[in-house]
C-alpha cells in the first residue's frame, strides 16, 4: 500500500496491502472525514454514510489490479492480484501442475475401484501404467463446478461451468494380490502416467503410491482424541459425522494421506488414533440396556464387548442412536417412567447395525453427552431446566454461557474506521451479561477481556460448564464477492436440531424488536454451534462491512438496546418451551 499524503485522514482498512484473491470481485472498505470532499475509487465517487464511512465492490481482472482511493489531496494505492482457479498447462508437452491423482498415498481393499485423473492439452492420448496393467484415461466433457460453502452467504451459490477441457479420467480394479503368506498389505508403487500428442510422448509418476490391503489382516485402531472428528471423506473439505468418543475401535478399510477410512464408513485423521497390535476387526453383541436417573439427566447404559463406532440423529421428540459393528441379543431393557423419555424402541436395521430410538415427551431437547467407560457406552440426556415464573427474575437458576467472538490476535472483521469486531463483540457481551444477571441468570463468559481463546478452549468451557444454553456473539462481514453496499441485517446460526428453536426465535424477535433487516437463519458447521452439551447458537448482529449498519452496531446506545432485546428474547423463548 502506498500512501500519498503527509497526514492521513483517509483510511482504508480493506483490502490489505498486496492482497491476493481468486474472486472476480473485491470490496474496498474505509472512512474519511464527512465534512468536505468526495471519496473516489479509481476516479469514481462512492456513496458514504453520515460519518463518512464507505464500502464499494469492484470487478477484478486476472493478474494485478491497482486500486486508487483518493480524498482531497490524499490517495491510497492498493495492489490486488486476482489469481486464476484454472489449472495452468505448461507451454511444452506436459501435465498441468498438481493435476495427477492419486495426489497422495492411498490404500484400498482388493476389488475396490482405483481411479486416476490428469489435466493436459486437448486431443492427447493419456494412459496410466500400474504394475502390469495399462489403464486408458478418457477425455471428460465439461462439468458443472460447485462454489464454496461461503457462497450461501452471498446468494451466489449456483453451479457454474468452468472449462475442464483437457481433463482425463479412468478407473480400474486393483490387481489380484496373493496374501497367502499373511502379508498385511502389498505396495504397488506409484502409477506412471503417459501423455502422447503430435508424435511426442512424455511420462510422469503420480505423487501418491497405491497399496492393496489384506481383507484378512486389517489394521485396528482406537480413537485417542476426546472426540474423534469423523468425516464423510478424506479431508477437511468433507462434512462432519457424529464425533467418535475416546476409545472407539474400528478396522481400517482404506487410507488416503494421513486419513483413515474406518469400517463403518467414516474417515478420521490417523493422528487421532492409535494402532491396536494383533487385534481383529471389532465386533460386539449387546444384551440388556441399563438406566440411571440423576437429578438433571437420564443416563442410558449400553454394555458392549468393544467400544464401537456410533452416530446420532435428532428430530422433534426423537433422539436416535445407531451402533455399528453390533448385533443384538437384547431381551430386556430397564427404563422407568422418566421425566424426559416416553419410550425406547430398538431394531437391528442391518447386519452389524443397531438403532435405538428414544421417543421424548417434549419437542425441545436440552443437550447430550456420549462417552465410553471401559467398553460400556454411556448416553446422558439432559432434563429440561426448571424455569421460574418470577417476573422480577425470570431467569433465576438458569446458567447461560456467553461467548464474545474472537479476541487477542484473532481480531475478526474490521469496520470502516478500523474498529475491530473482537472489541464490539466483547462490549456487547458485557452489556448482555449485565442484563441477564439482572434477570436472575448465572452467566459464564469465555473471555472477559481482549485475550485469545482458541475454538477448542471455548468448546471445552461449554462442555465443562454445561450451561442451559450457549450463545456466541459476533458481527458479520462478507467474502470478497459479497455485495457490501446492500448487504446488512441480523442472522442466527445453528447446527444441532436442539438449537433450531432458539435460533429461529431470537432471530425473529430481534429483527422485530430492534427493527433491523433480516439477513437469515443458517444451519452451519461452526465451532461454536457444534457443542452438543447444550443448545448452542451463534448470533451475527449486523455487518461490520456495511457503512450504515456499522454506525448503528458501534453506537454504545444501540449496543445497550441490543443487549436488552437479546435478554428479553431469551426470557420469552424460555416461556415458549416451558
Amino acid at each position: 500500500m502506498v500512501v500519498l499524503a503527509q497526514q492521513q485522514s483517509l483510511q482504508v482498512v480493506y483490502p490489505p496491502p498486496k492482497y491476493q484473491t481468486n474472486s472476480d470481485r473485491v470490496f474496498v472498505l474505509g472512512t474519511a472525514p464527512p465534512a468536505k470532499g468526495e471519496v473516489l475509487i479509481n476516479g469514481k465517487p462512492v456513496k458514504r454514510s453520515k460519518s463518512g464511512h464507505f464500502a464499494s465492490s469492484l470487478a477484478l481482472q486476472l493478474g494485478e489490479n491497482l486500486l486508487t482511493v483518493s480524498y482531497q489531496n490524499q490517495a491510497v494505492q492498493i495492489k490486488v492480484t486476482r489469481v486464476s482457479t484454472q489449472p495452468e498447462l505448461p507451454p511444452e508437452l506436459g501435465f498441468a501442475k498438481d493435476s495427477l491423482t492419486p495426489a497422495t498415498d492411498i490404500a484400498r481393499l482388493p476389488g475396490e475401484p482405483i481411479c486416476f485423473s490428469a489435466i493436459a492439452k486437448e486431443n492427447a492420448s493419456v494412459s496410466v501404467k500400474l504394475g502390469n496393467q495399462t489403464i486408458p484415461l478418457r477425455p471428460q466433457p465439461q462439468q458443472a463446478q460447485l462454489p464454496s460453502n461461503l457462497a450461501a452467504l452471498t446468494g451466489r451459490n449456483q453451479p457454474f461451468v468452468q472449462s475442464t477441457v483437457g481433463k482425463y479420467e479412468g478407473c480400474t480394479v486393483g490387481p489380484g494380490v496373493d496374501f497367502s503368506d499373511n502379508t498385511k498389505e502389498v505396495d504397488l508403487g506409484k502409477p506412471e502416467f503417459q501423455l502422447t500428442l503430435d508424435g511426442k510422448t512424455i511420462t510422469q509418476q503420480a505423487p501418491g503410491k497405491i497399496t492393496i490391503l489384506s481383507p484378512a489382516q486389517q489394521q485396528v485402531v482406537a480413537v485417542t482424541a476426546a472426540a474423534g472428528v469423523a468425516r464423510t471423506g478424506p479431508s477437511t473439505d468433507y462434512s462432519r459425522l457424529t464425533p467418535l468418543p475416546q476409545g472407539t475401535q474400528a478396522a481400517v478399510t482404506g487410507r488416503e494421506g494421513d486419513w483413515l477410512r474406518l469400517d463403518y464408513g467414516g474417515w478420521i485423521k490417523s493422528q487421532e488414533t492409535t494402532v491396536i497390535p494383533k487385534a481383529i476387526p471389532p465386533r460386539s453383541i449387546i444384551r440388556s440396556i441399563g438406566y440411571r436417573r440423576k437429578e438433571d439427566r437420564t443416563e442410558i447404559i449400553f454394555p458392549l464387548q468393544i467400544p464401537v463406532p456410533l452416530a446420532v440423529q435428532q428430530s422433534d421428540r426423537v433422539f436416535t442412536l445407531t451402533l455399528y459393528n453390533t448385533t443384538t441379543q437384547t431381551d430386556i431393557i430397564h427404563l422407568d417412567d422418566d421425566p424426559l423419555i416416553a419410550r425406547l424402541d430398538w431394531q437391528q436395521v442391518a447386519p452389524g447395525q443397531v438403532q435405538y430410538t428414544f421417543h421424548l415427551k417434549k419437542d425441545q431437547q436440552w443437550g447430550y453427552k456420549l462417552k465410553y467407560e471401559g467398553t460400556t457406552l454411556v448416553l446422558s440426556l439432559r432434563h429440561p431446566p426448571t424455569i421460574p415464573r418470577s417476573r422480577r427474575q425470570p431467569l433465576s437458576g438458569i446458567k447461560i454461557l456467553l461467548d464474545p467472538g474472537h479476541g487477542g490476535k484473532e481480531s475478526g472483521a474490521p469496520g470502516p474506521n478500523g474498529l475491530l469486531e473482537k472489541d464490539v463483540n466483547l462490549a456487547l457481551s458485557k452489556l448482555l451479561q449485565q442484563e441477564l444477571v439482572h434477570r436472575g441468570a448465572t452467566v459464564v463468559m469465555t473471555r472477559q477481556d481482549d485475550r485469545e481463546v482458541s475454538l477448542v478452549e471455548r468448546q471445552n468451557i461449554i462442555d465443562k460448564e454445561e450451561p442451559v444454553i450457549s450463545i456466541s456473539i459476533h458481527h458479520n462481514s462478507l467474502p470478497d464477492d459479497g455485495d457490501v453496499e446492500n448487504t446488512k441485517g441480523m442472522a442466527a446460526f445453528w447446527y444441532h436440531p436442539q438449537a433450531h428453536s432458539l435460533a429461529i426465535f431470537l432471530q425473529n424477535y430481534l429483527v422485530k424488536k430492534l427493527q433491523r433487516p433480516y439477513y437469515g437463519v443458517f444451519w452451519d458447521n461452526l465451532a461454536l454451534t457444534r457443542p452438543a452439551t447444550a443448545p448452542s447458537v451463534l448470533l451475527e448482529l449486523g455487518f461490520m462491512s456495511n457503512p450504515e449498519e456499522f454506525e448503528w452496531l458501534s453506537d454504545p446506545k444501540q449496543q445497550k438496546k441490543t443487549a436488552r432485546a437479546i435478554a428479553d428474547g431469551i426470557v420469552k423463548w424460555f416461556d415458549s418451551v416451558r
